[in-house]
């Protein structure tokens, strides 16, 4: 495939344009909790807002990735929760383009992730 190799273990193909100048290809979280929340009651409370990866060129046009990331509610702790991309990163081997992936999830989401209130304001 063309994605990063690792890519759809975590998200799913939603849709793909082909433009004059560029590609488009819609990602969104699959609905796998993180794995230290396994055991709490969590209700799916939908996507953070798309953020748009720079990802390289697709034959000759530039390729932009779409990507919604998931939140959930946790009833135990009563907090919003999501994927720490971060700590995925540290403690799995993966691609280097999967590595440039997450990290690109990193810097578009900044700070935001953390405030747990903001989340569902949305």
């Amino acid at each position: 495939m063309m994605l990063p190799e690792g890519i759809t273990e975590y998200f799913e193909v939603t849709g793909a344009k082909k433009l004059e100048d560029s590609y488009e290809i819609y990602l969104e979280e699959k609905n796998l909790p993180p794995e230290k929340y396994q055991k709490h009651k969590l209700t799916s409370k939908g996507f953070f807002e798309e953020v748009t990866i720079h990802d390289f060129p697709l034959r000759g046009k530039a390729c932009y990735l779409k990507v919604k990331r998931r939140k959930w509610y946790d009833h135990d702790l009563d907090a919003s929760v999501h994927r720490d991309w971060a700590l995925l990163a540290k403690g799995t081997r993966m691609t280097e383009e999967f590595a440039a992936f997450l990290k690109g999830l990193d810097r578009q989401y900044g700070t935001e992730c953390l405030d747990h209130r903001k989340a569902f304001q949305a």
